[in-house]
């Protein structure tokens, strides 16, 4: 969301300024769906528990480290801290690592210190570092009559159920939101050729171990996967060639007479356009003339009329799409050539690893 405000220049004349609002790590957007998931997220937890347990004072209705995991699960859902086994397991452990040195450690200074030091050791151990799992030791030493009563059942109820309802919740509502919850790590890039090369697009530009010398170079521990940094700085890379070539649109480059087919097409026939063009993939168009997907030799060795039953997926774009853009999907290895459409999916023209390769073959000349 931006806004414009008026301020006075240096003559005395008003003038527009643009206002952007400083969200760090997120648009506005963003931190709204992550509102409203805390909201919800938070309020149906503690109507459920409250439902379950009433609100006297034998057991707390919600315990406070679960609105700090809130925070966490729904405005940074891709962060490795607030994914599911942290949130549940890292303040279940840490409320029982705290009960425990309540028990034994009686002078309250000493204790505070060593439930908090200890709650980080076994979080780590057990691959559950959760920041709020701090505060849950912590709570269970500072926490009152009702936890202090409450004793070893604390890190279960109301802590672990706290936990697990936060996080059913927040799973439904990523879902319906349209967010991807529990995060998966991005799945490293595979030959689809079957031989020991590595995949075309990791053969050039940075390495995979030149992130991990990086890491250890900076010596530095960041919210973030392994997997999910590299493919942030391949899309840099990638970002970086739409800038330089920020005018080369799919329109530009497109090859707009297209060889094409129907869904009635014999295989015979598709693999004989194949050949006479010298191609590696067409079109394939349904009765209205919309695209319906992509037919190559590798589609038809297991077609024996006609060519409905074995179509893949066809990879699209739009005339007005940057150009630079398509270097991932054409340097995939199983990707030959990008249809461009329109609104409709009516062919417009296409676009091939040839093409690609002409517009850098001419950039540097």
């Amino acid at each position: 969301m931006r806004q414009f405000f008026f301020s006075k220049g240096p003559d005395g004349t008003e003038r527009f300024r643009l206002f952007v609002p400083i969200l760090a790590g997120a648009t506005l957007r963003e931190r709204i769906i992550g509102c409203i998931g805390a909201l919800i997220g938070i309020g149906l937890t503690g109507w459920i528990c409250g439902a379950l347990f009433g609100s006297g004072p034998a057991v707390p209705l919600i315990v406070a480290p679960v609105g700090a995991s809130a925070v966490l699960l729904f405005a940074v859902p891709a962060s490795p801290l607030a994914q599911p086994w942290p949130i549940i397991g890292g303040n279940t452990i840490s409320a029982l690592v705290g009960v425990t040195v309540a028990h034994f450690v009686h002078q309250p200074e000493l204790a505070i210190a060593l439930a908090v030091a200890l709650a980080i050791a076994v979080m780590s151990v057990t691959r559950s570092l959760h920041p709020p799992g701090g505060a849950a030791a912590l709570t269970a030493i500072i926490g009152g009559p009702a936890v202090l009563s409450s004793g070893f059942l604390f890190p279960f109820v109301p802590v672990a159920l706290n936990s697990v309802l936060l996080v059913a919740l927040g799973v439904v509502f990523h879902r319906l939101a349209g967010r991807s919850y529990p995060h998966k790590a991005a799945a490293p890039a595979t030959n689809t050729h079957g031989t020991q090369d590595p995949p075309a697009p990791l053969r050039s530009g940075f390495q995979s171990e030149d992130v991990d010398n990086a890491l250890q170079a900076l010596d530095e521990t960041f919210d973030i996967e392994r997997s999910d940094l590299d493919v942030l700085l391949r899309e840099v890379q990638v970002q970086a060639a739409v800038r330089r070539h920020r005018a080369l649109l799919c329109g530009d480059i497109m090859s707009r007479d297209v060889i094409k087919v129907s869904e009635d097409t014999s295989a015979d026939e598709a693999r004989n356009l194949l050949l006479a063009h010298n191609i590696r993939a067409l079109p394939v168009l349904d009765h209205s003339g919309r695209l319906l997907g992509t037919v190559g030799l590798r589609e038809l060795a297991s077609a024996d009329t006609s060519i409905r039953e074995s179509l893949s997926p066809a990879v699209t774009a739009k005339v007005d799409d940057h150009a630079m853009k398509l270097l991932p999907m054409l340097t995939d290895g199983t990707t030959h050539a990008v249809i461009i459409v329109d609104e409709s999916r009516l062919v417009l023209g296409l676009i091939t690893q040839t093409d690609l390769l002409g517009v850098a073959f001419n950039s540097y000349l």
